[in-house]
């Protein structure tokens, strides 16, 4: 944690000596190197006051170097419940342009989501939107926790894109990451406003995989790292609870069913993945009635086998444009 706060106050400190020489593009990128090593800081932090101060400098950081690189990029929130969700939205010179709706998983925030696929879509005409649910990013100190149901609040991401930003939701599409999976199997099973849907792995069972996360983590307490440790109650923080036992019960019977889904959907699955995400995707794309489906298998030789593609978020991004095209019928 040290070792990365300290390079991002370097690197800060090296974004504000190019604003003194009227550089304002390097130093955007300088700051957004600068986030990134913050965000990478409270990685190894339990929650807290360290982790909430990290976390602010790093939305800080981000947020500087938007306005330093002259991205056409607005803060948003939805209220929700009793908090407000934030997000980011870029807006592409296309009127006609598609909008991708990039939603993160378990250990992530949604600026950093700019970085593994926003980038890539908007960079390619797309208009982009990231958001943090309940349960990412900081939302959880707000006491939004991961929940079942996550449609509700993706509906009302989605009413928010509507009304202040016009977004055409026919020609939205909506990306999930690791347990935003899980977030994008929901939403295309009841968000009826979506043009399509992508998941990287699919997870329509988080039970699944809970269960087996918890069974790998008491195998291996005896040798847990510090950094494990820590990282371990932050998403258990983020899951409202204490211990694994507890949020495990409450998605026991949580599922969603297949049998429901007729929007687009790419299913996209790494070879590295684990059995859990290998099985839950196969037998999702086999069981969605959607006649629009398709199944992307990156092995080993894409670079692209690992976790969402984190070895090579580019042929993610390039998949996912492909797909785009022909399925909502644009090209940039």
């Amino acid at each position: 944690m040290q070792a990365f706060e300290r390079q991002g106050e370097l690197l800060d400190l090296q974004a504000d000596t190019w604003i003194e020489r009227r550089c304002n593009r390097a130093a955007g990128e300088a700051r957004l190197k600068a986030f990134v090593c913050y965000r990478m800081a409270w990685q190894f932090v339990a929650p807290g006051d360290c982790f909430t101060r990290l976390f602010h400098t790093s939305q800080r950081l981000f947020d500087k170097a938007m306005a330093e690189l002259e991205l056409p990029v607005k803060r948003f929130s939805v209220p929700y419940k009793n908090g407000e969700l934030p997000g980011h939205f870029y807006q592409s010179n296309d009127s006609f342009a598609p909008t991708v709706l990039v939603i993160g998983g378990a250990d992530t925030c949604h600026e950093d989501r700019f970085l593994s696929q926003g980038h890539y879509y908007f960079y390619r005409g797309y208009s982009v939107a990231l958001v943090d649910l309940p349960g990412q990013g900081l939302v959880q100190e707000q006491g939004l926790y991961w929940e079942p149901e996550t449609e509700r609040p993706i509906s009302m991401v989605i009413d928010k894109l509507i009304s202040c930003f016009g977004v055409n939701s026919n020609r939205l599409a909506l990306l999930g990451m690791s347990l935003g999976d899980y977030f994008a199997c929901r939403a295309a099973a009841y968000e009826k406003r979506l043009a399509a849907v992508i998941a990287t792995p699919v997870l329509s069972c988080p039970y699944e995989l809970f269960t087996e996360v918890a069974k790998q983590q008491k195998a291996g307490e005896a040798v847990m790292s510090d950094a494990a440790s820590k990282n371990f109650q932050v998403v258990m923080w983020k899951a409202g609870a204490t211990d694994s036992p507890e949020p495990l019960q409450n998605w026991k019977s949580v599922v969603v069913n297949p049998s429901t889904v007729n929007v687009p959907f790419l299913s996209v699955l790494g070879t590295q993945e684990g059995a859990v995400w290998r099985k839950q995707t196969e037998e999702w794309h086999a069981a969605i009635p959607s006649s629009k489906k398709s199944l992307v298998i990156l092995d080993a030789e894409t670079g692209a086998d690992a976790h969402c593609q984190g070895n090579n978020p580019l042929r993610l991004a390039q998949e996912v444009d492909a797909w785009l095209s022909v399925v909502i019928g644009w090209k940039c």
